[in-house]
């Protein structure tokens, strides 16, 4: 197959959406598959362009074997990344893509399939009028619904604005080819936005066995923070969002201030970090620490150094998006700690699957209580990790999942092609 992936993050990201993108192009490629990519510059989580293209210029390179178009575009600092930051961003990308998609909506050549990845809501629009003009098949890739999690979160206000874009959001995926998601619950809202359910698939996120496995807790990452073997890590890593909530583990880490089995530590970056470190210092809290994003080649020692690992999740947004860290964490085998509601995919997999604990999403005194019940219970610790690793190696393995999203673009195309 001749393939173009549409998305605004692409690797060296090294969490995120990016991550996910650029592994299934490198995979498809690896096939025997045409891929190409168009995507954006390299700024997330840290909200600012990665040293290597700081110059903020277009540029064509091929990374892993697959050629990467990459179009320049805005990027808000991490204290400002509001709704309408996003916005100016996102549409600073398409127009700025266009210099790769216009050669393409009327030249001779053509993909015989195009993977746009969301978010940004606007990745939709070059292939949704690619698809109309050249009679290209697209599919829709959901990680996150961003316009609904920016309206329960109050990150957008329900206005005419956000009437509008929600009505945006339901065109495109009601008008998509066909929609992939990574959830049930997603799948389960894409629907009742009006997208039949024969042309939706899942595209669960996978886990990389090959870069992460679990590791010894005694690491270099470790060993940098400079803490005894005694005491225990709790850790949270990946993007620090509004999503996610993080003031809980702050809140957590305050009422185990005095405990000294635990120390916390926040690794990564993320539109809310600068205002949690401010929150942090003005509490005092000398148990807890934040690290920057570690290269993905370094990741799988951070995770290894964490003895309770804490996936957070806002109650808002639960129904709209999976944590992307839950499925390296579980690769890591170790114990895990969710904040998620009943019914909640989050907690149909941790909690379903009793590979971990779970407690009440933005409820601190319950995760400290949960956090106190794993740092008593060592065997417990081993038994949530093992479940943890086993369950990664069965549900989430990346060759099975991505060979059955292979096949339903062979398919796609067969029945294409049978309709002339």
């Amino acid at each position: 197959m001749k393939i173009l992936i549409y998305g605004l993050n692409y690797a060296p990201e090294v969490t995120g959406t990016g991550t996910y993108t650029a592994a299934t192009a490198v995979w498809l490629a690896a096939r025997g598959h045409q891929v190409e990519v168009i995507c954006g510059l390299p700024h997330y989580p840290d909200w600012k362009l990665d040293a290597a293209y700081a110059d903020g210029r277009a540029r064509v390179e091929t990374r892993l074997g697959v050629p990467v178009m990459r179009a320049p575009h805005y990027v808000p600092s991490a204290g400002a990344v509001t709704a309408w930051a996003r916005i100016r961003m996102e549409t600073s990308f398409t127009i700025s893509a266009s210099r790769y998609w216009l050669p393409r909506l009327f030249g001779r050549r053509k993909p015989d399939v195009v993977i746009a990845a969301m978010p940004p809501m606007q990745i939709a629009a070059w292939p949704l009028l690619f698809g109309w003009f050249r009679r290209v098949p697209w599919v829709l890739h959901v990680q996150d619904l961003q316009v609904d999690a920016a309206l329960r979160l109050g990150m957008l206000k329900v206005g005419k604005l956000g009437r509008v874009l929600y009505w945006i959001e339901g065109f495109l995926l009601r008008h998509a080819t066909r929609v992939s998601t990574i959830t049930e619950s997603m799948r389960r809202r894409i629907i009742a936005k009006g997208t039949p359910q024969e042309r939706t698939w899942m595209l669960p996120n996978w886990s990389d066995f090959a870069e992460i496995r679990p590791g010894p807790r005694d690491n270099a990452f470790r060993q940098s923070l400079g803490l005894p073997l005694d005491v225990l890590v709790v850790l949270y890593g990946g993007n620090m969002g509004e999503k996610q909530g993080l003031e809980v583990m702050l809140d957590a880490a305050q009422a185990c201030r005095d405990d000294r089995r635990l120390f916390f530590v926040l690794a990564g970056g993320g539109g809310a970090r600068p205002g949690l470190e401010q929150k942090a210092a003005e509490m005092g809290l000398t148990n807890l620490r934040f690290v920057p994003v570690r290269p993905l080649k370094e990741y799988d020692e951070v995770l290894a150094a964490g003895d309770i690992h804490v996936v957070v999740q806002k109650r808002d947004a639960a129904d709209l998006m999976m944590p992307s860290k839950l499925a390296n964490t579980l690769a890591a085998g170790r114990a895990c700690i969710a904040t998620a509601d009943p019914g909640t995919a989050l907690h149909d997999v941790v909690g379903g699957h009793d590979i971990g604990l779970t407690v009440p999403s933005e409820d601190p005194q319950a995760l400290t209580e949960a956090i106190k019940e794993l740092a008593d219970d060592a065997e417990k610790r081993a038994v949530f990790g093992q479940r943890a690793r086993a369950y990664a190696e069965r549900y989430l393995d990346k060759d099975g999942i991505l060979a059955a999203f292979e096949e339903n673009l062979e398919e796609l195309l067969s029945a294409k092609g049978s309709h002339g």
